[in-house]
């Protein structure tokens, strides 16, 4: 059939290529619109509704994607793609919508005037090279800027403004620089995240040390205690089932309790070496406490010996939890009472329960040399608590990713307007011929994260641009060392250019070089797609008879 039709319409290829072309074009736009009101600090929100009425109010490009339901075979491809970037780097996805969706505006323009698509995917390529080499340029090495807290708290400032308000991002912003600054191989996996729906979120703090999410089970056992030493433990301190069926019988009463009595006794030579080893560390001494943590279970009788000698002890804590005790406070993990010394023993100066509501919270704090923390959240709703992790996440990855490269970008839209400018005034040197058309579509695309920045800033685009075009212009003309000139970027309180290093404003190296690489591999790939077809076994199964794809061709949705 798709033969017959070329036979009679020579144009039918053409024709396909234009709807597909229209049909990818408009699904990028629209996520494009979509996205375009929450990009950068003075971004909108959007409130999401799921199917059981939970709310979430959020300005994330990766939790607007996933929480989206989106049916445009296009516009998922390119929401998976997004989404993809934030998982490696941790931020950048709204970034990579808005350049495909221009990318493919501009491209479509030019399109339209009888370019082929090869010709501007080419000049896509061209730029993409050009403007990873710029962006290379322009990074600011640590031995420049020496690495020092205050560049992390400007890094993560930046990044947790175009999450959250002004106010609030200046709470969280020495919260989550020290948290990756306190970990040990930058592992984001040892900083826990809790959550508590009380206060408000501005009550948020960093616990050096780790939070529990329940307490002891005895209500005899100490809430407060100082100058701690903790048996962190991998045995089970209560009666355990065998593994296979058994049984056991006895004629009379007397038998039963010799039984139940041997059973205990097994417990009870666990709990006397537990003791012992308290009575040696603590020697009578008011000051110092005892406190067990353990991974598996401990049955009330044993709790009553324990609270007896004034232990806290805590039961069936997570493994994760487990895994981060012993970088908090040192000491070594027993899965046997056998062979307990003090050398096996962690340290805390203050353990502590708190109780919220029905829920109990155990905080072990004020530890030597912690590996690991934990970044409490309160807020008073739940949406408000979530929103304020999905910025917490962003902010620690932009802390962590500044450490890993060891440099950082001008912010402010800095790279885009420079970038934008280089390849225009360099368009000759790149390209011949029509592929230069290539470089005019990217390099116009570039144009379009500080466009969208000025209009969500409540500022004229056009303004804004002009202003600061102008501005790069003139330190073109009297600093003619390109590698030191400083860089313009767009003041979103005011809309005039500024110096983003001055202001301290930053993106991180990795996010841009992967969002430019991520958004113009997806935009070529959706410009050389020339027609859309149905697929499956279903299709096939209505595969015309005719030397035709199966299913035909699908055409605009």
């Amino acid at each position: 059939m798709s033969s017959a039709i070329q036979l009679l319409n020579p144009n039918a290829e053409s024709i396909r290529r234009a709807q597909a072309l229209k049909v990818n074009a408009s699904a990028a736009q629209g996520l494009q619109d979509v996205l375009s009101s929450n990009l950068g600090p003075k971004g909108t929100l959007k409130m999401l509704v799921d199917g059981a009425g939970t709310i979430k109010l959020t300005k994330d490009g990766k939790v607007l994607l996933s929480e989206m339901q989106i049916q445009h075979p296009t516009a998922v491809m390119i929401a998976r793609a997004a989404t993809a970037q934030d998982e490696i780097t941790g931020d950048g996805t709204t970034t990579v919508v808005l350049l495909v969706g221009e990318l493919l505006k501009q491209a479509e323009r030019f399109i339209n005037e009888g370019v082929h698509p090869r010709i501007i995917t080419d000049g896509f390529e061209i730029s993409r090279k050009e403007s990873l080499d710029y962006l290379n340029k322009l990074k600011r090495h640590y031995s420049d800027l020496v690495l020092n807290r205050e560049l992390l708290l400007q890094v993560a400032r930046s990044s947790l403004s175009t999450k959250v308000n002004e106010e609030l991002s200046e709470i969280l912003t020495p919260i989550v620089t020290d948290a990756v600054l306190s970990v040990e191989n930058l592992d984001l996996h040892m900083i826990e995240i809790m959550t508590q729906q009380r206060y408000s979120s501005k009550d948020t703090k960093l616990i050096r040390g780790l939070v529990l999410d329940h307490g002891a089970r005895h209500p005899d056992m100490p809430k407060h205690l100082e100058n701690c030493f903790i048996l962190i433990l991998n045995v089970s301190l209560e009666y355990e089932k065998t593994e296979v069926n058994s049984s056991f019988f006895y004629s009379s009463a007397d038998q039963r309790d010799k039984l139940v009595q041997s059973e205990r006794r097994f417990v009870d030579n666990k709990l006397k070496k537990i003791v012992d080893l308290k009575n040696e560390v603590c020697s009578n001494d008011a000051t110092k406490s005892f406190v067990i943590i353990n991974q598996k279970g401990i049955d009330p009788m044993s709790l009553d010996v324990l609270a007896k000698h004034n232990i806290l002890a805590l039961r069936r804590a997570k493994r994760r939890n487990m895994e981060r005790l012993q970088l908090i406070c040192g000491g070594e993990a027993q899965n046997s009472v056998d062979d307990l010394s003090l050398e096996i023993l962690g340290y805390a100066g203050l353990v502590y329960e708190e109780t919220i509501g029905e829920e109990k919270f155990t905080y072990v704090t004020k530890v030597k040399n912690p590996k690991s923390v934990s970044i409490l959240i309160r807020g008073a709703t739940q949406h408000s608590l979530n929103q304020t992790k999905d910025a917490i996440r962003d902010g620690l990855r932009a802390v962590s990713n500044a450490v890993k490269d060891k440099v950082v970008i001008p912010g402010a839209g800095s790279f885009f307007l420079g970038c934008s400018n280089h390849l225009n005034k360099n368009i000759n040197k790149l390209c011949k011929g029509k592929t230069k058309t290539g470089l005019k579509a990217f390099s116009e695309a570039l144009l379009v994260i500080p466009k969208i920045l000025s209009v969500n800033a409540g500022f004229d685009a056009l303004d804004v641009l002009s202003d600061c075009q102008d501005e790069i212009a003139e330190i073109e003309e009297n600093e003619e060392n390109e590698d030191d000139r400083r860089m313009v970027g767009i003041d979103l309180n005011t809309g005039e250019p500024m110096d983003p290093e001055i202001e301290g404003v930053w993106d991180s190296f990795r996010v841009l070089r992967n969002a430019i690489t991520s958004a113009t591999g997806i935009a070529s790939n959706l410009l050389l797609c020339d027609e859309l077809l149905k697929a499956g076994k279903s299709a096939l199964k209505e595969a015309p008879l005719a030397g035709g794809p199966p299913g035909g061709p699908v055409g605009p949705q």
